[in-house]
């Protein structure tokens, strides 16, 4: 585990239990060793918080690649945070580019780490829950991990898109682990890997009980 993702749960993970008692059911899913892969469902930044915080393991975030190359004070700050959490880029551009990610995740998930993507791609505009890209499952196959469904509630109204930090508002944030989809044999052709993410999606809906939209979900300005 990267030095400063252990001091965060050591100092920011108790305050983050504490303050907001987030509600966790299904944790005996997570399994404590071995490579896994956690797709959540994506309303806040503040997922990536409350997921550490309630899971006892290192999880390798992917993170847009912005957080790399930023330039002044602020870009060498992110940069230097990204590597010292063990952050994994994420290029939106697409095309080879992209699979830079994979290229990182691969190793760490057969080296016995945890990676948590987010199936969508972006952060739901709207509370619902959109159709989740191939990605997470191409991985899973690739690496031959299982994936761990996790659905999240709460986060939007605790902190809503453009809001700097968590509001203080207890026992509204659920957080919810799904049975383990093994995805050893399972084929990588187009039409399985997407059948493949329509599960994972699905049993993440079961999690939230958010309305589903068969499509993906809209770009936010600043992402165009």
């Amino acid at each position: 585990m990267p030095l400063l993702y252990s001091f965060g749960k050591l100092t920011l993970g108790p305050i983050l239990m504490a303050g907001w008692q987030p509600h966790v059911e299904g944790i005996e899913h997570v399994p404590e060793t071995g490579g896994a892969i956690f797709a959540s469902n994506h309303l806040s930044v503040s997922d990536e918080l409350f997921l550490a915080a309630v899971v006892d393991r290192h999880l390798a975030f992917w993170a847009k690649s912005d957080y790399f190359t930023g330039t002044g004070l602020k870009g060498v700050f992110f940069r230097q945070l990204m590597g010292a959490v063990g952050a994994i880029r994420v290029e939106r551009a697409g095309g080879r580019a992209a699979l830079t990610a994979f290229d990182a995740a691969i190793p760490a998930l057969r080296a016995g780490d945890a990676v948590a993507v987010y199936p969508e791609g972006t952060r739901s505009p709207d509370g619902r829950l959109y159709r989740g890209r191939t990605g997470v499952a191409r991985l899973a196959v690739a690496a031959g991990v299982p994936i761990i469904p996790v659905g999240v509630t709460g986060t939007e109204k605790v902190q809503p898109i453009g809001q700097l930090y968590p509001s203080p508002m207890r026992g509204v944030i659920n957080i919810k682990f799904g049975k383990p989809i093994e995805t050893t044999g399972r084929s990588d052709d187009r039409h399985a890997l997407r059948e493949l993410t329509d599960q994972v999606m699905t049993d993440i809906q079961r999690l939230t009980g958010q309305e589903y939209i068969p499509r993906y979900a809209p770009k936010r300005p600043d992402q165009t």
